[in-house]
Parts: C-alpha cells; structure tokens; sequence
C-alpha cells in the first residue's frame, strides 16, 4: 500500500509519462504530414514540369 506522500509522486510520474507519450505521438504525426505535404508538393512541380515540356513540343 502506497503511503501518503508517495500516492502523489505515482500519479505526477504517471501524468507526465502519459504527457510525453502524447508529445511524442503528436510529434510523429507531425513530422508524417510535414513528410506528405512535401512529396505532394514536389510531385505536382514535377508533373506541371512535365506538363510544360509536353506542350511546347
């Protein structure tokens, strides 16, 4: 049985553990967005590219 002052430091720990997790998994979900944005991007550059040099010939 967890005494007084140590219930406390459990349920902080465990707050700030699930805090990180979190910052963690919004992070990633971040950075994976950032990643799919950039590939859309520079795919639709390439293909307005292609588009261009179609046209001309």
């Amino acid at each position: 049985m967890p005494t007084a002052k140590q219930l406390p430091d459990m349920g902080c720990k465990t707050f700030f553990t699930s805090m990180n997790l979190l910052s963690v998994y919004g992070g990633y979900f971040c950075s994976v967005q950032a990643y799919h944005c950039f590939y859309r991007h520079s795919s639709q550059r390439q293909a307005a590219e292609e588009r261009k040099t179609s046209g001309t010939l």
